[in-house]
């Protein structure tokens, strides 16, 4: 056993330092990035990817088709869920759906199951797979390493995305492997309990810089995944390095994403006056169900029930119901580059060599936090 004695940073522990700008708007900002991959074969002579680099996580209720398709509206990127049956995929990545296949991941584990359907869809006629997303919850096996080197082996022209891991030497081994993106992120997320059930963490803002580090060194490329509450967190994501910024509770709730919209009923604390008395003042207030893709809820959907040997690591709850999600799209842009003028970034790629972070206690003045 040992100690790291220097401390780590999260999304709370730090704001990004104003300094002089010469932007004059928002507007002026530009949040579209160019990247090229290291390991994916391409025939293109230039960038294999030009988007805005937010990515909604593969997710239920998140990496929705209906929200790949809103997002992709806006350049913004999906991990679809891996539930999806295997006709829908082929109808989703037709040759035709040009702008699914520049926006969108195929998502999958590495259970033999999931390797044969994944290569039933990839060898199908006239559907093309662009990116593939290898989602696991710990990217540290031997196992995990070798599935990727296989992935790419098997497939050299795709993208491929591999995660999850929060240290530089495993985002250099999965890079080596073949991985071309590498998710960052054990535990961050608002509905994952990974670190509750096992104690096994890093602070995101930290895990972000020291795997960008290993990333970039090599020509490859990284997502913070989880930890994001709101768009000052994605901008910190982004200044601390990272590539992509995947969101789940915060692109959770919308139309787009399918759950069933439930109403609940409140005392909101007012009263008003009737023939036989005062009464209380009642609203409806909207929600959608979310929850870990590790906890109760989504092993009994997907994999028949919570095996005796696994415990629960992720929460089941209710998110207030947000409408549409370009809505949220719009904020959460907005913010962005409210950030880049305030460092003095003109593009959101210059963002982090702009950015000196402060560490601190407080993040803002919490005394009218609950009211509007």
């Amino acid at each position: 056993m040992r100690i790291e004695e220097e401390k780590k940073l999260d999304y709370d522990s730090v704001l990004i330092r104003p300094k002089r700008s010469e932007l004059g708007s928002r507007k002026e900002v530009d949040l579209y990035r160019e990247f090229s991959f290291r390991n994916a074969k391409s025939d293109a002579n230039g960038p294999q990817y030009h988007g805005v680099p937010i990515m909604a996580s593969n997710m239920d209720g998140v990496g929705t088709f209906e929200i790949a398709e809103a997002l992709s509206e806006h350049g913004l990127f999906t991990c679809l869920i891996k539930s999806y049956d295997e006709s829908d995929l082929c109808e989703f990545f037709h040759v035709d759906a040009v702008k699914h296949r520049e926006h969108v991941a195929y998502s999958m584990g590495i259970a033999q199951h999931d390797y044969d359907k994944f290569k039933s869809v990839y060898n199908t006629e006239k559907v093309k797979l662009k990116y593939i997303c290898v989602d696991v919850a710990n990217g540290y096996s031997e196992r995990f390493s070798e599935f990727i080197k296989r992935l790419r082996d098997e497939c050299p022209d795709v993208v491929i995305i591999a995660g999850n891991v929060v240290t530089g030497e495993m985002t250099e081994e999965l890079i080596l492997s073949g991985a071309d993106i590498v998710k960052v992120g054990i535990g961050p997320g608002s509905v994952c309990t990974t670190r509750i059930q096992t104690g096994v963490g890093f602070p995101q803002v930290s895990a972000v810089i020291e795997c960008a580090d290993a990333a970039h060194g090599l020509g490859g490329h990284v997502i913070a995944d989880g930890g994001c509450t709101n768009p000052g967190d994605v901008s910190k994501a982004f200044a601390a390095g990272a590539d992509f910024v995947m969101l789940g509770g915060m692109f959770a709730g919308h139309d787009e994403g399918g759950g069933e919209v439930i109403s609940r009923y409140y005392k909101n604390g007012e009263v008003y006056k009737t023939e036989s008395g005062w009464e209380d003042v009642i609203e409806q207030r909207k929600f959608v169900q979310f929850y870990g893709m590790s906890s109760k809820a989504a092993n009994e959907k997907h994999f028949g029930g919570l095996k005796e040997y696994r415990s629960s690591e992720g929460r089941e709850i209710l998110v207030p119901y947000r409408g549409e999600i370009l809505h949220t799209v719009q904020d959460l842009l907005g913010g962005i580059r409210s950030t880049c003028t305030y460092a003095g970034a003109k593009k959101l790629k210059w963002l982090s060599k702009c950015t000196t972070f402060v560490k601190t206690d407080q993040q803002f003045n919490t005394v009218f936090a609950n009211q509007g």
